[in-house]
């Protein structure tokens, strides 16, 4: 672990007898997010197509002391997700919190060199699996007398995002997912929430740079401080809108850029 995350995780056990779903929890701002969780008590479900990267991820925590369970998962198949939130909750003993955070950016591009096909992998992948995700979620968690969720949306799920179109739509969407769910189940003691992150350290984002300094250079441009966030920064607050401490905060969709979007 980190120092970021050590800091991140600080001594608190407040999640002590709970159990949380994170998809794509193989790297980034989900890997972050377990080693938080996990640190703070919870049992910890990882979802990822990364295969290595997740048992790693359940490993470092099972080595720990920690309790954590991988299951390989394409979220954009409705039946692979249905058999991973029945698998945490039949390995790990329940369902609690879920971080819906697994996502696909694709490549920044003219409007009109996009293709249809990457459209639809951005929209299925950041946004439908979402939509899965939540679907499953819910259904365990309305027969278990509530629980939280969080979504991750981005920066480009508030503002526009040229040459991104595909990623800012499917992001806008997982906003308006959120907000009109966290609305249907309140009375159900269920709270629904979204951060919205800005540039973050991960892999994503360096995939979405490819090697292209001038492109990395212009990201940097668009922070206010001159730098991305690291990935715990992000995940920290993914885990307080899960906790006690937001208990009475649903529907919120949550800045986590430094002050790069202002509303």
């Amino acid at each position: 672990m980190s120092k970021e995350d050590a800091d991140m995780a600080g001594g608190s056990d407040d999640f002590a007898g709970k159990v949380v779903l994170v998809t794509g929890g193989a790297s980034g701002i989900g890997l972050a997010a377990t080693k938080i969780f996990a640190g703070r008590g919870a049992a910890v479900g990882i979802a990822d197509i990364d295969a290595a990267g997740g048992q790693a991820a359940a490993a470092a925590i099972n080595d720990a002391g920690g309790r954590a369970l991988f299951v390989e998962t394409d979220v954009t198949d409705e039946p692979a997700v249905k058999h991973l939130v029945d698998t945490v909750v039949s390995e790990l003993g329940g369902l609690h919190c879920a971080f819906n955070n697994a996502a696909y950016g694709g490549r920044m591009v003219p409007f009109e060199q996009s293709t249809l096909a990457e459209w639809n992998r951005v929209i299925t992948i950041s946004l439908t699996s979402v939509y899965l995700c939540m679907k499953h979620e819910i259904a365990h968690m309305m027969g278990a007398g509530g629980g939280a969720i969080v979504n991750t949306s981005s920066g480009a799920g508030i503002v526009g995002c040229p040459r991104f179109e595909a990623y800012s739509a499917a992001k806008h969407g997982v906003l308006g997912l959120t907000k009109s769910a966290a609305m249907e189940f309140a009375r159900s003691n269920i709270r629904i929430n979204a951060i919205c992150p800005g540039h973050t350290d991960t892999p994503m984002q360096a995939q979405l740079t490819d090697g292209d300094p001038e492109l990395k250079e212009w990201i940097m441009s668009t922070t206010t401080t001159g730098r991305m966030a690291n990935p715990a920064e992000v995940a920290a607050a993914a885990v307080w809108l899960c906790s006690k401490e937001a208990s009475f905060v649903s529907g919120d969709s949550m800045m986590v850029d430094m002050g790069i979007v202002c509303r």
